[in-house]
């Protein structure tokens, strides 16, 4: 059925209502962007005063007798992972790389050629929608978490999360724990990466004791604290571990937002090619139907006048 000018003028309407919508939703993806993104940069600082406190415990201690984070199942092989993904659409295949970048990296460090010890992988899952990926690819789900909607709401994420996979390794139920999630990067518009996050192993705490100092004032922890379990030391590594979980977040929500804005894009693309073509179709039959009427009138001029 052939399109009038009223039913034209309709879907103009429609596509330009659409793209309204379309183009409120690209405003707040990149405002989100750079709440997320400064939120990141933000941390650089706090990051780097908590590895110098950690090296200062270090050294003091000796790296090889400090709390490793070795869990009761390390004998086990069995590694915990946490995936951040997304609650809300419109994000591509957001979900679908960083779930396919954590089954394949769990496959590959959960069952190598020769090792038939390995076992299932125990995973979590921040957002519902990569947690439905997830299942679907096989891997044992321990639980879920919702995904913050602002900066502000991902302390209270890093904390859960901080609380239940502590009480799941206190359990002895994996021996190391890793996170994956999206990184944004210049090239693209993010890439899926990951990250260990426990143990705090030898060569980590190594890598820390032997950091050269930034200053020729050697430090010292207050206090003259030297055990391996000193409060001090403890607090330091916990702050690790928000600052790890905080950053993985941030980043993995700059990059939902990122993916929605480039969809965002797409589509505000899209609709614009829609609207010139509608445009130019209710053009050419508006003038048709002008045409007609002027010939209409000039024929019947011409009947009155003969």
């Amino acid at each position: 059925m052939s399109d009038t000018t009223a039913s034209l003028r309709h879907k103009i309407e429609s596509a330009g209502d659409l793209q309204s919508v379309v183009r409120t939703m690209k405003s707040v993806a990149a405002s989100s962007i750079v709440q997320y993104e400064q939120s990141v940069r933000a941390l650089v600082d706090y990051a780097r005063t908590v590895e110098l406190g950690l090296s200062v415990c270090f050294r003091g201690i000796g790296h090889t007798d400090a709390p490793a984070g070795k869990a009761k199942g390390a004998e086990a092989g069995v590694i915990g992972a946490v995936v951040f993904g997304s609650d809300q659409g419109l994000v591509g295949q957001f979900n679908d790389l960083v779930a396919d970048h954590a089954v394949k990296t769990l496959k590959g460090l959960t069952d190598p050629p020769g090792d038939a010890s390995r076992s299932q992988p125990r995973v979590w899952a921040v957002g519902e929608r990569v947690q439905t990926r997830l299942a679907d690819a096989g891997l044992a789900l321990v639980g879920s978490f919702t995904v913050p909607s602002s900066v502000a709401a991902i302390t209270a994420l890093v904390g859960e999360i901080l609380v239940e996979t502590e009480a799941h390794q206190r359990q002895g139920e994996f021996s190391a724990l890793y996170l994956f999630y999206n990184r944004p990067t210049s090239g693209a518009v993010y890439t899926p990466v990951d990250q260990r996050l426990l143990p705090l192993d030898a060569p980590w705490r190594r890598s820390l004791a032997e950091a050269p100092w930034p200053t020729n004032n050697l430090p010292e922890v207050i206090g003259g604290d030297t055990g391996a379990d000193t409060g001090t030391l403890r607090a330091l590594i916990r702050e690790h571990l928000f600052v790890s979980l905080f950053r993985a977040c941030a980043e993995s929500l700059a990059s939902e937002n990122a993916s929605r804005l480039a969809a965002m894009q797409r589509a505000d693309k899209n609709i614009e090619d829609l609207l010139e073509t509608l445009n130019r179709t209710f053009h050419r039959l508006r003038q048709s139907g002008i045409d007609e009427e002027l010939f209409d009138v000039i024929a019947g001029s011409r009947r009155q006048a003969g």
